[in-house]
């Protein structure tokens, strides 16, 4: 028995070295989810030199895991990694996006095509919330810009016709993104109705002061 009692230890040894290394992994995941929502956060607030810094956080944290995980592909693929790096994904695209600068692909951001695609799918979301930040000072070129945007990744998201086991169910996130959509178009179309009516209104009252 004594072969049994150097199996046993070795196994010991093997899952002291993975639990260590899964628990680091979530307090890993948690930290780079906060990232990612102060980044979004500072960017609603138009601090973009903030938001800059929560990126670039958390952009380390992220390649981090793909190291730190190499050897443990069950982790880096569990639910609570790829969650964690969907909201890389999506604090990224926003970034990128508002900021006029160039869309992030899978690769530039070092993500699984399912894990990025669910994050572009919760883009959507934020920039209808950052459509309705500016419509409260009227209607601007911006919000027709990010609406633009939002088509755009609907348009790309309802071709991703694949299994749920292959794009991670894109196609529930597909379906919302498509309600967020129409929310926001329709207030856009009701804010820029508003401000042609004032404009009109405006137009009338100079001219009742010319007669």
């Amino acid at each position: 028995m004594h072969r049994l009692d150097e199996i046993a230890e070795q196994i010991h040894q093997a899952f002291e070295v993975r639990t260590s290394t899964r628990d680091k992994a979530l307090t890993q995941a948690r930290t780079l989810t906060r990232y990612c929502a102060d980044t979004i956060r500072a960017v609603h607030r138009n601090e973009f030199d903030l938001a800059k810094e929560h990126l670039d956080r958390a952009s380390a944290l992220a390649k981090s895991f793909y190291t730190d995980l190499e050897a443990f592909p069950d982790l880096y693929y569990a639910g609570y990694t790829q969650d964690a790096l969907k909201e890389y994904a999506e604090a990224s695209i926003v970034y990128a996006l508002v900021n006029d600068k160039e869309l992030p692909s899978p690769q530039d951001l070092g993500l699984e095509n399912a894990t990025y695609l669910n994050g572009l799918a919760e883009t959507v979301g934020e920039f209808r919330r950052r459509c309705l930040d500016i419509l409260r000072q009227g209607y601007s070129k911006d919000a027709e810009l990010l609406l633009q945007h939002m088509d755009d990744i609907y348009a790309v998201l309802i071709t991703m016709d694949y299994p749920n086991a292959i794009t991670g169910g894109i196609r529930r996130q597909t379906d919302i993104a498509r309600s967020i959509i129409e929310r926001t178009r329709g207030d856009l179309t009701l804010s820029l109705r508003q401000e042609h009516l004032e404009q009109s209104m405006q137009r009338l009252e100079g001219k009742i002061k010319e007669s």
